[in-house]
């Protein structure tokens, strides 16, 4: 009789225990957790200035004017974006570039991000041009 009454000593004692231990470890667990979103964040701004760089440079390629290339391009690009439109002969080369903040209040003492996506496109009214 004497174990069992230890036995349940040593359980109530871990119960505490194990309180402390999801004290310490949940606000670990939720800052990972913000960081994988701005990561993931991070991600789907650059997927979205690949998209919009490709977006731009198909509209500049169509010889869309360069008010028309430029609205293409942020209609898919992040907030913000920079977009730097380069026609050199044959080719267009379109860059996006935009910056990537944290979101949430502790998280915002981590630096920005630079994300960028570029595309290549054939000018379509230089095509059989010699």
């Amino acid at each position: 009789m004497r174990s069992c009454t230890r036995a349940r000593r040593r359980g109530a004692g871990e119960q505490g225990m194990v309180t402390a231990e999801v004290a310490v470890v949940l606000p670990a667990l939720l800052v990972v957790l913000a960081v994988a979103v701005w990561v993931l964040a991070a991600v789907g701004a650059q997927l979205r200035c690949t998209d919009a760089a490709g977006v731009a440079a198909r509209a500049a390629a169509r010889g869309d004017s360069p008010t028309e290339v430029a609205q293409a391009g942020r209609s898919v690009a992040p907030p913000g974006a920079d977009i730097d439109v380069q026609v050199d002969g044959e080719l267009v080369q379109v860059r996006v570039r935009a910056r990537v903040r944290a979101l949430g209040g502790a998280l915002a003492t981590l630096p920005a991000l630079d994300v960028s996506g570029r595309a290549v496109a054939a000018r379509e009214d230089r095509v059989g041009v010699p």
